[in-house]
């Protein structure tokens, strides 16, 4: 267990906590392990009827530790080993409820998990952003079929290509999220919502989701992302942007072609 995910079961609730506020929470392999390790638990522990994902600090996640991205660039780690698939796969797996308390910005895989979820309370000024191409990547966590099918191809685009924010308020009307609430509020309502669900009959619950998911489908869009960011992590774009990124200087892909 990392001290990095903390970890409360109370009333039937699993309670995941990233507790890395002084990194912006942002995700390393042993924070992906120690919450693949906790899904799994949840998945087979009668005892654990809700899932809740919440954070420290100001910020719910940078998503993808990008020091990890910096080591593939600079020959350090094998693109193999960087990256959250089995964790992408946990939540492809998931049958039981999964609620999200999000406050602050939410980036890359810190948005396209909550297209997972089944119910997102955020912060009213809380900031989602998919900037995968900036860093020469492209979408996971089958993102690329799962968000345009939320909120529109144009809007998708324009926040995985672009990078552009899209705030609490917004996130509701787009049916991204479930409800915004003051910041303060975020994980106290998330809180009371996973508590409600947990006295709902379980099985009809996981039933239910299981329904409006496709899971097999899920799968192979992420396999087919995997397939195509591993090999987005190797090629001279993405070699540029992490390397603009350890040099703290703007990535010119203008020679790239």
């Amino acid at each position: 267990m990392t001290d990095h995910v903390r970890v409360a079961l109370d009333a039937g609730v699993l309670t995941l906590t990233l507790a890395r506020p002084e990194k912006k929470n942002a995700l390393t392999n042993a924070m992906y392990e120690a919450l693949v390790r906790e899904m799994t638990r949840a998945e087979e522990d009668g005892a654990v009827r809700v899932v809740l994902f919440q954070a420290e600090g100001d910020m719910f996640t940078a998503g993808n530790d990008i020091g990890d991205f910096v080591a593939v660039a600079t020959g350090a780690t094998p693109a193999r080993n960087v990256g959250a698939s089995p964790f992408l796969q946990a939540l492809a797996n998931a049958t039981k409820p999964f609620v999200a308390a999000v406050q602050g910005r939410a980036v890359g895989v810190g948005t396209t998990m909550l297209l997972h979820c089944d119910v997102v309370i955020v912060a009213d000024d809380a900031a989602l952003t998919t900037p995968f191409v900036n860093l020469a990547l492209v979408p996971e966590a089958a993102s690329s079929w799962l968000l345009p099918a939320r909120v529109g191809h144009a809007r998708a685009f324009a926040m995985f290509a672009l990078g552009r924010p899209v705030d609490g308020r917004a996130a509701v009307e787009i049916g991204i999220a479930t409800e915004a609430v003051p910041a303060a509020e975020v994980q106290a309502r998330a809180l009371a919502v996973a508590r409600e669900l947990a006295t709902r009959p379980l099985g009809a619950l996981q039933a239910t989701k299981q329904l409006m998911r496709d899971a097999g489908a899920i799968r192979a869009v992420m396999e087919r992302e995997g397939e195509e960011f591993r090999k987005r992590l190797n090629s001279p774009e993405a070699m540029e942007a992490f390397r603009a990124f350890a040099e703290r200087r703007p990535p010119d892909f203008s020679k790239i072609g």
